[in-house]
């Protein structure tokens, strides 16, 4: 038996329909109820020792199409909010709209994050090969947009290859938000012994707080990983790392370093010595909103128990207001939409990578994408670590145009 074989086969992930996808490295399972990457693991014949490194939703959740929808939909909060949550779990993709809806929005059915979260996806190729790659789409009728995702797991290699491409079904140009909501949790991510990095500059904390239990100033500027903390005029928080504080929560949007071309996130747990991030285009994913509930919210289904760090890089800050669409122009000199042109397409890609940190490396200052590797800087600006990763850099190289052309090799 190829202890390496590559797969993508349909399974029930917790009694709901996915496609799991395998190259005798890694396993990512996604979830057609939403698109939301469920989960992501080293396989066990590694040697590994790997959890799934998103964060899963500790309540009950279900597809679009699950009967029992409407009923936890109302549990879970204002409708609009509680069907985006009854599905949500791990990395969800927020399009066209990040953030609550307005009133007149939510009457003509957008939930929270937009369409994508709260649709059956379809699969448009067997979801039963010797791949492992898969291909969905979905069509979001209030926005008028069609959607086709591509994933790839790269031979024998543990980075996964995404393209994404929106159509814009409208006679007119179409503003929007485009942001992936990836979210990371216990027991991966857990304050004892995690860290989490950013190719970030500056950023703003939310103007609205976060409830009555912000961790952070309200809209206050700060230069990452520094944040103002909330109940002193000096102390500040380290954004690096995660759940310093029971029962406080924030929110804040942050810059990606403009001189770079390539942007990263990652997130390591240094007792596994495992760590996993993301690859993305400065020109697609500008920015990176933060987002932290650390047992704060008591209403259901957060319970006051749920522990969960968003890193969410899009083309978007933060989310604006239900009363808002695109408040200003820019942040920073930076655009906070994206424009699918009308009647036309607009395609993004990225990757995503798991890393086994070896000993003696107790820190990462930086990673690039570099020829047909993921390289790790340590403290000192050497590069002490690298995954192998075909293409990576021609992936996601700003000479492409941005229509994703790019053949992978398997």
């Amino acid at each position: 038996m190829d202890t390496f074989a590559t797969r993508s086969s349909s399974i029930d992930w917790k009694c709901r329909a996915a496609t799991r996808l395998s190259n005798g490295i890694i396993e990512l399972t996604v979830l057609t109820g939403g698109g939301h990457l469920a989960e992501f693991r080293f396989l066990s014949q590694t040697g590994i020792q790997s959890p799934n490194v998103f964060w899963e939703a500790p309540w009950i959740s279900v597809d679009p199409t699950d009967n029992r929808l409407p009923e936890l939909a109302r549990v879970y909060g204002e409708v609009e909010i509680g069907r985006f949550l009854a599905g949500f779990t791990g990395h969800a993709l927020c399009l066209d709209r990040f953030g609550e809806p307005s009133t007149e929005q939510a009457a003509a059915g957008l939930t929270l994050h937009g369409e994508a979260g709260v649709r059956n996806w379809n699969v448009m190729q067997p979801a039963n090969t010797s791949e492992a790659v898969c291909q969905w789409n979905v069509r979001l009728p209030v926005a008028q947009l069609r959607l086709e995702r591509q994933i790839l797991l790269g031979n024998r290699e543990s980075v996964v290859y995404v393209k994404e491409s929106v159509y814009n079904e409208r006679n007119n140009d179409h503003l929007c938000h485009w942001v992936q909501h990836a979210t990371f949790g216990p027991p991966f991510l857990n304050p004892a012994e995690c860290t989490v990095g950013a190719s970030a500059w500056r950023g703003m904390t939310s103007p609205s707080g976060y409830e009555d239990c912000s961790l952070l100033k309200k809209s206050r500027e700060f230069v990452w990983p520094y944040a103002p903390r909330e109940e002193s005029e000096e102390a500040a928080v380290d954004l690096r790392y995660p759940f310093s504080t029971k029962r406080r929560g924030f929110l804040a949007g942050v810059q990606m370093d403009p001189s770079r071309q390539v942007q990263y996130i990652l997130a390591v747990n240094w007792k596994l010595r495992l760590g996993v991030g993301y690859c993305f285009r400065q020109q697609d994913f500008p920015w990176m909103a933060i987002w932290e509930e650390n047992c704060a919210r008591s209403s259901s289904p957060w319970n006051a128990s749920t522990q969960a760090r968003g890193m969410e890089f899009g083309t978007t800050p933060m989310p604006p207001g239900p009363s808002e669409t695109f408040p200003g122009c820019e942040l920073f000199d930076t655009p906070v939409w994206c424009t699918i042109p009308a009647s036309g397409t607009r395609k993004m890609q990225y990757v995503i990578f798991l890393v086994k940190i070896p000993i003696g490396m107790n820190t990462i200052e930086n990673v690039e994408a570099k020829g047909d590797a993921i390289q790790f800087y340590g403290d000192h600006g050497d590069a002490s670590l690298s995954i192998p990763a075909h293409g990576c850099e021609a992936f996601l190289s700003a000479d492409n145009a941005p229509d994703g052309t790019i053949e992978l090799q398997q």
